[in-house]
């Protein structure tokens, strides 16, 4: 029998939720900014996408075969995806910490919600600034809290060598600038 006829389950859509391993013991910890960006998306999901879907899905159920109405198949397709994202981002907002990286402004130790330049053994200058799990975008130079380099600088000064253990190896690396955002 071909994969197209094949009836899909409750569990096909269950395997894409797996959440981010979040150290035993610990917390998920988020900035307010990415705790309220989780929250607007799954509030316009539920509240605005999900509604247009289903109402696209019930005009396409009502033009007969469904075997082969593409509105249908699609639209079925879609709503199970927004579903599999709103199960996600109600899993990780329930388990959110909010910590506001704005407290720690003016110190010189790094917490979570610093920006932090450093240098490495060859001398290049690096500024990435320490965000959860779920916000962290590298492309920005943010990395989560559980990175190597994030577990490598958490508690650290300004003008402190660590140890940074990479899969080539062991470098030391100087904190030259600890900042957190102003409180506003």
């Amino acid at each position: 029998m071909s994969k197209a006829f094949t009836r899909e389950t409750e569990a096909d859509d269950e395997e894409d939720v797996s959440l981010p391993a979040v150290p035993a013991g610990g917390k998920n910890y988020i900035t307010p900014q990415g705790f309220a960006r989780l929250r607007a998306e799954l509030l316009q999901l539920m509240d605005d996408e999900r509604p247009k879907v289903v109402e696209a899905v019930h005009w396409a159920a009502k033009n007969g075969d469904r075997s082969e109405n593409g509105d249908y198949i699609y639209g079925k397709k879609r709503l199970r995806e927004i579903d599999r994202r709103i199960r996600f981002l109600t899993k990780r907002l329930e388990i959110a910490e909010v910590t506001d990286p704005t407290v720690h402004h003016g110190h010189d130790q790094v917490f979570f919600g610093a920006t932090v330049t450093y240098a490495e053994g060859s001398g290049a200058r690096r500024t990435v600034t320490i965000m959860g799990i779920d916000e962290a975008d590298s492309s920005k130079g943010q990395v989560s809290w559980i990175s190597p380099i994030a577990r490598a600088l958490l508690k650290a000064r300004e003008g402190d060598v660590v140890r940074l253990v990479t899969p080539v190896g062991a470098q030391e690396i100087e904190v030259l600038e600890v900042r957190y955002p102003d409180p506003a």
